[in-house]
Formats: structure tokens, sequence, C-alpha cells
């Protein structure tokens, strides 16, 4: 069992930057696929950014490619996700997502809002 607990999220203006933060608890994140998800308001849920157990592979949505990066500290606990040139559009309530595929496990965190406006 996992709880995840995000934060990071604020106002910030176009062009700016923001980095968000996944922290766990009651198991280590060492055997799980991490990602984050987006949900703007009228538009469905959507991953943005994916890493894998190791570490060694990571995706992206295409409207984040580039401009986003995907973390993670099993030391800490810890994924992170660095958002820079921030658009409106990435306006969106920001989820963590935990999956272990053996045993077809999935946690989620409660979001944090990111608002990007002047």
């Amino acid at each position: 069992q996992v709880q995840l607990v995000e934060s990071g999220g604020g106002l910030v203006q176009p062009g700016g930057s923001l980095r968000l933060s996944c922290a766990a608890s009651g198991s280590t994140l060492s055997w799980y696929t991490m990602k984050w998800y987006r949900q703007a308001p009228g538009k469905e849920r959507e991953s943005v950014a994916t890493i894998t157990s190791a570490g060694g592979s990571t995706n992206y949505a295409d409207s984040v490619k580039g401009r986003f990066t995907i973390s993670r500290d099993d030391a800490k606990n810890m994924v992170y996700l660095q958002m820079n040139s921030l658009k409106p559009e990435d306006t969106a309530v920001y989820y963590c997502n935990a999956r272990l595929y053996i045993g077809n496990m999935e946690y989620w965190g409660k979001g944090t809002l990111v608002t990007v406006s002047s």
C-alpha cells in the first residue's frame, strides 16, 4: 500500500518555472513506475510524464516534451516534475500516480493545482 502526496503547485506567470514533488509513504517507490497526470477544467485526465522503476526510461506527452522533466529519488521516496517555459494551457490539477505491474497495483495522490496566468 502506497500513499502519495503532491506539493509545489501554485500561481506562475507564462514562461516561468515550477517544480512539483510527490512524496510517498507506506512503501518504497523503488519497484513502481511513476507517472504525472493532469486534468484541466472541462477536459479528460491525461498522462503528462512517465518514468520507469529503474529510472532508465522516460516518456512525455507531445504537449510538454522539451519543457517538462520527470525524475525520481528513491532514497528519499520522492518523484519530481520540473516544468519550464510554462504556458496558460498547462493550467490543471496535477496528479502523482504509482503503478506496480506485478500484482497490478495502482495508487493516486489527491492532486496539486498549477495555474499559469499573468
